[in-house]
């Protein structure tokens, strides 16, 4: 199904924008707003900041897109949804990458307490050094241990 029908089938208006921002999103790699703007005036010219903002809530809320937001950096965005994947990102350049769910069906991991939830989806960041990073010799940036973590 190409953006334009996949558009109308989530129950959206079909512009030139919003099949841009679709494009961009599927051509890149997590990218935040400010990327997705840069690519979306590329091939359609001049489009707010505020209407690709706004277009990417709708298509995220439509299942279309996924928004992810690592710790300490923007919002990205992800055309691979309806999943329970995960994501690796690079402490050091702030990469980001799929990998697959941890182990078994969603939601992959359980809390030892859900306090009553039904629980159906776990979100994991794994943090680290990418390879790109390692052969640069890089180091991934000072962070504080979190509450009850060893420093």
């Amino acid at each position: 199904m190409d953006d334009a029908a996949n558009l109308r089938s989530a129950g959206l208006r079909v512009t030139a924008a919003r099949v841009a921002i679709l494009e961009a999103v599927r051509a890149g790699d997590h990218l935040d707003t400010e990327r997705i703007t840069r690519d979306v005036r590329a091939r359609v010219g001049h489009v707010s900041t505020q209407a690709v903002y706004d277009a990417l809530r709708a298509l995220t809320d439509a299942g279309l897109v996924r928004r992810i937001e690592p710790a300490s950096s923007p919002a990205r965005y992800e055309a691979r949804v309806g999943d329970n994947h995960h994501h690796l990102a690079c402490r050091s350049c702030g990469a980001v990458v799929d990998v697959d769910c941890v182990v078994g069906a969603a939601p992959c991991l359980r809390p030892a307490d859900r306090h009553g939830f039904v629980v159906d989806e776990a979100e994991v960041v794994f943090w680290g050094v990418c390879p790109a990073c390692q052969a640069r010799g890089e180091e991934p940036a000072a962070r504080t241990a979190a509450p009850g973590e060893p420093s």
